[in-house]
C-alpha cells in the first residue's frame, strides 16, 4: 500500500527562527530561549498564526527536554509522569502543550506548583483569551506572546517558499503571481489555511501553470470566527459603538462580518434591542418596535433571505437620534434604591380593599387625577425623603424633545401650584 506523504503545511513547517516570517514577538522569545532565558508562556493567537511553528522551533533547539502534550487527550496523570521525570533527573523538561485552554481548572491546577518551583518550562499555545481561559494564578506566573494574524504579503512569502517543496517540484506545474497572491488574500491571516489551499488548488486544478481564473469556485472560504470568544464579542462591541456614533457604512460593515461569518441572528437582533433602548431610548421609540418587526421577519424568512431585515435594523439605528437618558435614568435608579432600602409606599398611594385598611389610612387622601388633574399634583408619588429626586432627565433629542417639554410643563404646574397654596396660606395667617 502506497504511503501518503505528510500534509504541505506540515512539510514546510520553519525549523529555524530565520525561516520564521512575521510574529516579531514570537521571534523575540524564541532568540531568548536559544541564549539560555527559558521562561514559562502562552502563545495565543487566531489558527494559523504560527504557535505550533513557535513550539517547533524550540523543540529543534532542545530535542532532548520537549515533551510535547495535547489538552484534548492528556491528562492529569501524563502530567505526572512528566513531572515526576523532572524530579528524578537533573533537566528541566520543556512542556508543550497545545489548546491550553481545553484543561479545566484541576488540570491547570496541577500544573501551578510546577511552573513555580520552575521545575517545568510550560509553554501553553491557545486561541482563546488567557485572561477568560487560563487560571489566574498561573497565568501570572507566565508570559504571554500575543501572535497576530498574519499579512497577506507575509502568507505570499510562505506560499512562495512551498511552491520549493520537493513533492511540489515534483507535480510538475507552475503557479502565477496573481494566483498566488489571490491564495494568500482567502487565507485570511491563517498560514495554514493557506497551504492548505495551494495543496488543494495543485491537486485540483490540472494544468502546467495555474492563473487567477483557476481560481473561481474553488477558494471560498470561511471567515474565522468563534461563539464565545474575543471575535465574537470584539465584533459585536464595534457595531454596537458604530451604531452609537451613527456611523452608517461602519455599522454595516461590523453587522455584515458577523453574518458572513455565521453569527447567531438572534443573538445580533438581541443586542439590537438593547440598543434601541441604551442608545437612542425616547429620542425614536419606533426604534423598538422596528426591531421587534426584525426579529418576526427574520422568524419568518430565516437565512439568507431574513438577513436584509437586520440590515434595515442597522441602518435606521444609525440614523436614529440618540439618548442614554433611560439608561442613565435606570443607573441612578437602582442606584437611589440601593442607598435608600425600602421605605413605605406612601399611604395615599396604596389600596384600601378591607375596612381595617382604611382605618389605617390606607388610599386617605388620593386624589383620582382624571378627575381633577391639577388637585393630584399635591400629592407625593415617591417615599418620605425622596419627593424631589429627579431620575429621568430627558435630552432635547428626537421625540424625547417633546417628552421633555410634557415634563418641564408638568413641573412648572406643580410649582406655580405650590405657590399659590403659600400665598393663600400666607393671606389666612
Amino acid at each position: 500500500m502506497e504511503k501518503h506523504a505528510p500534509p504541505l503545511a506540515f512539510r514546510v513547517r520553519p525549523a529555524s527562527l530565520q525561516d520564521l516570517i512575521g510574529q516579531e514577538a514570537a521571534k523575540a522569545y524564541i532568540e531568548e530561549f536559544g541564549k539560555g532565558s527559558r521562561s514559562s508562556a502562552i502563545l495565543w493567537g487566531p489558527p494559523g498564526s504560527g504557535k505550533t511553528t513557535v513550539a517547533h522551533i524550540i523543540e529543534r533547539l532542545f530535542p532532548d527536554d520537549y515533551v510535547p502534550l495535547s489538552a484534548v487527550t492528556s491528562g492529569v496523570q501524563d502530567l505526572r509522569r512528566v513531572t515526576g521525570r523532572a524530579e528524578a533527573t537533573d533537566t528541566t523538561p520543556i512542556v508543550f502543550i497545545d489548546e491550553i485552554h481545553r484543561f479545566n481548572k484541576a488540570q491547570q491546577d496541577a500544573l501551578l506548583p510546577h511552573v513555580e518551583n520552575g521545575r517545568i518550562v510550560l509553554i501553553g499555545a491557545t486561541t482563546e483569551n488567557p485572561s477568560f481561559a487560563v487560571i489566574a494564578p498561573l497565568l501570572s506566573r507566565m508570559r504571554v506572546i500575543v501572535l497576530r494574524s498574519l499579512k497577506s504579503e507575509e502568507i505570499f512569502l510562505i506560499l512562495k517558499r512551498a511552491l520549493a517543496d520537493e513533492i511540489v517540484r515534483g507535480l510538475g506545474k507552475h503557479v502565477a503571481e496573481d494566483c498566488i497572491e489571490a491564495l494568500a488574500r482567502a487565507a485570511d491571516g491563517d498560514a495554514r489555511a493557506a497551504l492548505n489551499l495551494l495543496e488543494f488548488i495543485l491537486a485540483k486544478v490540472d494544468k502546467a501553470l495555474i492563473e487567477k481564473d483557476d481560481l473561481e469556485g474553488l477558494i471560498k472560504r470561511p471567515l474565522y470566527h468563534d461563539r464565545m470568544g474575543d471575535y465574537h464579542y470584539d465584533l459585536i462591541s464595534a457595531f454596537h459603538k458604530c451604531i452609537r456614533a451613527g456611523d452608517v457604512d461602519a455599522s454595516v460593515y461590523w453587522l455584515s462580518r458577523m453574518l458572513e461569518a455565521g453569527e447567531d441572528r438572534l443573538y445580533i437582533i438581541r443586542r439590537m434591542l438593547r440598543m434601541a433602548s441604551e442608545d437612542i431610548g425616547m429620542a425614536e421609540p419606533n426604534a423598538l418596535r422596528l426591531v421587534m418587526s426584525v426579529k418576526d421577519a427574520f422568524a419568518v424568512l430565516g437565512i439568507p433571505e431574513g438577513d436584509l431585515a437586520l440590515y434595515q435594523a442597522a441602518v435606521y439605528l444609525a440614523c436614529a437620534p440618540k439618548s442614554n437618558a433611560l439608561y442613565r435614568c435606570e443607573i441612578k435608579a437602582r442606584e437611589v434604591i440601593e442607598r435608600t432600602g425600602t421605605p413605605p409606599v406612601p399611604l395615599a398611594l396604596r389600596n384600601a380593599p378591607t375596612r381595617l385598611m382604611a382605618e389605617l389610612g390606607y388610599a386617605q387622601g388620593y386624589i383620582y387625577a382624571h378627575d381633577d388633574p391639577d388637585g393630584a399634583l399635591d400629592l407625593a408619588y415617591l417615599p418620605a425623603g425622596l419627593e424631589n429626586t429627579t431620575l429621568y432627565d430627558p435630552r432635547e433629542a428626537g421625540f424625547e424633545k417633546k417628552i421633555k417639554e410634557i415634563m418641564d410643563a408638568r413641573a412648572k404646574a406643580k410649582n406655580d401650584r405650590a405657590g399659590s397654596h403659600r400665598g393663600a396660606a400666607g393671606k389666612k395667617g
